[in-house]
């Protein structure tokens, strides 16, 4: 169990850390990228206890950013969390569509954490090659062992989140690369999955942290976008 004493401990060690909005913005992606998968035990104990709810809080605090934080509590058991993403996000199902001769219709899982299926008026292969060439850019790739594709939104929060950091460090003119980044891909994808879990019962955990993202992301554009316009001649 983390005690009060602990998680004050591990605050202040967070605020001397995050030093610049950028760097804080980058934990904010990073921790959403955490979340938004099958907890692991560790994980989930970090969830129970309230350490990511009381990281979320400081690190939304710290992004210079007017965003409400998400709710990141549970009150379910880990098995119960795990069971809610596969029901969203993983596991599909199928139907009979003509009885006469056995016409079977198999469908994905009701939401996609993929941005091509949000991209109808653009092919699967150009979302993803477009991706390819920006994680290449800035010299990070996607590790084989995960077996996803370009465009899921864990991929793509966890490069926000390098950029961030990149920009908080050493460039800050990476913060326009950040800004096309989002109007390119990662606004549509958070916007995407958003509006689909808003259509879905019971989302729990997931739902909330959809909500946020959209919310966070569209902050931080409207912020990168202010700041572009104030240092144009």
């Amino acid at each position: 169990m983390v005690t009060d004493e602990r998680r004050r401990a591990d605050l202040a060690a967070l605020a001397d850390e995050i030093t610049t909005d950028a760097g804080a913005r980058g934990g904010v992606y990073a921790l959403a990228a955490k979340a938004f998968d099958q907890p692991s035990e560790r994980f989930y104990r970090e969830l129970e206890t309230g350490r990511v709810d009381d990281l979320f809080a400081a690190l939304v605090d710290r992004s210079g950013l007017d965003v409400q934080p998400p709710d990141a509590t549970v009150d379910e058991d880990r098995e119960t969390v795990a069971a809610r993403f596969n029901d969203l996000f993983v596991v599909g199902y199928s139907e009979v569509v003509d009885k006469t001769d056995g016409t079977v219709e198999s469908y994905g899982p009701p939401v996609s954490l993929y941005e091509s299926d949000y991209r109808s008026e653009v092919s699967w292969n150009d979302v993803n090659l477009d991706l390819a060439r920006a994680y290449e850019y800035f010299g990070v790739q996607v590790d084989r062992e995960t077996r996803r594709n370009h465009d899921h939104v864990r991929l793509q929060l966890e490069f926000m989140g390098y950029l961030c950091r990149r920009e908080a460090a050493v460039d800050q003119s990476v913060a326009a690369a950040r800004l096309d980044f989002h109007d390119r891909h990662l606004r549509v994808v958070t916007e995407g999955i958003a509006g689909a879990l808003g259509d879905e019962p019971g989302t729990g955990l997931y739902g909330r942290l959809a909500a946020f993202l959209d919310r966070f992301t569209a902050a931080d554009v409207d912020d990168l976008a202010a700041r572009q316009e104030g240092e144009s001649p």
